[in-house]
């Protein structure tokens, strides 16, 4: 052992002399011949070189030369080659060769003699060195240098497969003895932060390969391979190596610049061709064990344990839901690709478990079949039948998370304050998990009814006709649970038997939607007392919506005393025979941008009234549209 330390030290102190030899003949050389002798006598120790390849490119004289040089052994070489990249002799030659040669020689060199005696150094040795290397002057100030170092990133990463190349090393070195796993760990960091950086880097005129969206797709693309090979590699095993952890890091790093969407569009069709291509060979019903046992799998179930970001965890499962849609996955190819990725992490990490139970589902908004995914994964804990939601054995975490869920839904300042597209999905969210639900499991929640109708209570006192259909919708699932045979229909003019959980908004134009308010009639008094709601004396009724107080909740504040013009008054208020000619006295289509009451008919005296104060106008505003007397209140 201890002879064997001194002929490797012998060794490095041989090739670190004959590197500082090369650069002190460079210095002094007089053409490019003597640059390119110099750096052939070295590279020809460390690499296989067709030196013929350099008749008609050097002078004869040089050729001579280069015949004379004479080459170690296969087994000679490869020690130096180790030597020469895993000590200081490489950063040393590199420096020189990036800063040095490129500003003064490398534009004088021929093209082979480049490719031959310069670029060599780099394409050909150990990447995780070259990228420490090079990677750094992308953002030099010499326009030389920064050109060069684009040239060899988009060779060394792009053309020759880098990344690939950096995961095969790491993997190496993980198992070799001269390695500490602290001093790995940190080559891991440092490499894959540098890889990222590159788009950043990149100058605005850098070759298009550099920019952000081709140079990650290709790099992604690689770390593919990279994933089928450790995938292979660790078959029997949940160990997970540093070819993983670089894996891993670069997935993190290429979330951190923002582009995960990039990386799962590559990721998200590899993995689901997989796993249909598992279903059409596989007809057994257990469908777990057989992914378990199948090794292309294996990377797949251990790369998201290992990401230790929450931020790129978070982004990556957005993403992940983003692309099955994008990729139409039906639920049971969702299902088991959520599973594949996530169901050891989700198992072990508090902070997966409450991203899938907690804020993918409270304070996230995504498509419906997302939705549904979401909690057949994270809350039912089994694959989907039949199309449909199925409930699993974990019935703890469904009443866990319908309490939750039902708590947020029913609070009033959620429903005052929450954008509509959240309170849509909240509302999908619980009236989904209701649905699975049996009476003997909905009993066993803590308040989940009383939340149910206050939710309900609340949101049916509201405008809006979105949110009052929400309320109508929860209550109907709600009595389907209660009585199935006695379903509550709060909306008259609801009567299907599904609910749609999009409330349309799916297919509708959002834009639209405020303005083209449809009435829900009012629940019978019978309705209210079956729900069984008392909001201190109060009834739950369904109101028309009267949309001159709609519009007048936007209104600026102003002071009751500042006089207001009649003039403009009259222009806003007073309708035009011309423009409302083909109107409906009782039409709810009009123009947003008047403040032109919702029925002329009801008190035109009023109307015609030269108005000149605040006051006036908020009582002008409150005159009812109900023929039976009743106000809108405020």
């Amino acid at each position: 052992m201890e002879e064997e330390k001194m002929k490797k030290s012998e060794v490095e102190k041989q090739v670190l002399e004959k590197v500082t030899n090369t650069i002190s003949s460079i210095n002094s050389a007089q053409s490019f011949n003597d640059v390119v002798l110099s750096l052939h006598s070295l590279a020809s120790l460390l690499f296989s070189i067709n030196s013929s390849s350099l008749s008609g490119v050097i002078s004869k004289q040089y050729i001579e030369q280069l015949k004379n040089e004479e080459h170690p052994s296969e087994s000679e070489r490869r020690q130096l080659w180790e030597v020469f990249y895993r000590g200081v002799a490489f950063p040393t030659l590199a420096r020189f060769l990036i800063y040095d040669v490129a500003s003064n020689w490398l534009s004088r060199l021929p093209v082979e003699a480049q490719k031959l005696v310069y670029d060599i150094f780099f394409v050909k040795g150990l990447f995780t060195e070259v990228v420490q290397a090079v990677i750094p002057c992308l953002d030099h100030n010499a326009k030389a240098v920064r050109s060069n170092a684009e040239r060899l990133v988009v060779i060394c990463l792009l053309e020759n497969e880098g990344v690939l190349q950096m995961a095969r090393e790491l993997g190496i070195l993980h198992e070799s003895e001269d390695s500490s796993q602290s001093a790995v760990k940190l080559t891991v960091s440092r490499v894959a932060q540098l890889v990222a950086s590159v788009p950043d880097k990149s100058r605005l005129k850098a070759p298009k390969s550099l920019s952000s969206h081709y140079f990650f797709k290709n790099i992604t693309t690689q770390l593919l391979a990279a994933a089928e090979e450790i995938s292979l590699k660790a078959h029997g095993s949940n160990d997970v190596d540093v070819s993983f952890q670089f894996v891993g890091e670069m997935f993190t790093r290429i979330c951190r610049r923002g582009s995960a969407d990039l990386l799962l569009s590559e990721l998200i069709p590899h993995i689901l061709k997989r796993v249909r291509s598992f279903f059409s060979s596989h007809t057994d019903t257990n469908l777990e064990g057989g992914f378990m046992l199948d090794s292309s799998f294996k990377f797949w179930f251990l790369m998201m344990e290992i990401i230790k970001d929450a931020y790129a965890v978070e982004k990556m499962a957005e993403q992940i839901l983003h692309q099955l849609v994008a990729e139409c996955a039906n639920d049971v190819e969702a299902y088991w690709v959520l599973w594949i990725l996530f169901h050891r992490s989700f198992k072990l990490q508090t902070s997966v478990r409450f991203l899938f139970v907690e804020k993918f589902v409270l304070l996230k908004v995504f498509p419906l079949r997302c939705l549904k995914w979401i909690l057949q994964f994270s809350v039912f804990g089994c694959p989907p039948e039949d199309g449909k939601l199925k409930n699993g054995e974990n019935k703890q975490l469904l009443l866990e998370t319908v309490q939750r869920v039902v708590v947020v839904w029913s609070k009033r300042e959620f429903v005052q304050s929450a954008p509509l597209e959240q309170q849509v999905h909240v509302t999908a969210a619980a009236g989904l998990m209701l649905e699975t639900m049996s009476k003997g499991e909905l009993d066993a929640t803590k308040d989940v009814m009383r939340s149910i109708l206050e939710g309900v209570s609340c949101r049916l006192e509201n405008p809006d006709d979105l949110v009052r259909k929400m309320a109508c919708s929860i209550a109907l699932v709600f009595s389907k649970v209660i009585d199935p045979n006695n379903p509550l229909y709060l909306d008259n003019s609801f009567k299907e038997e599904n609910v749609d959980w999009e409330f349309g908004l799916a297919t509708a134009n959002p834009t639209n939607r405020n303005s083209e308010n449809k009435e829900i009639a009012a629940p019978s008094s019978n309705s209210v007392q079956k729900l069984e709601v008392d909001h201190e004396g109060e009834s739950i009724r369904g109101r028309k919506v009267n949309a001159a107080k709609k519009r007048s909740s936007k209104c600026k504040l102003v002071d009751s005393l500042d006089v207001i013009a009649p003039s403009t008054l009259n222009d806003e208020l007073l309708f035009s025979d011309e423009e409302d000619g083909n109107s409906s006295e009782d039409s709810e289509g009009s123009s947003d941008s008047s403040l032109q009451p919702y029925d002329l008919t009801d008190d035109d005296s009023d109307l015609k009234k030269k108005i000149s104060q605040l006051v006036d106008i908020v009582g002008a505003l409150r005159k009812t549209d109900d023929p039976d007397g009743g106000g809108v209140s405020a």
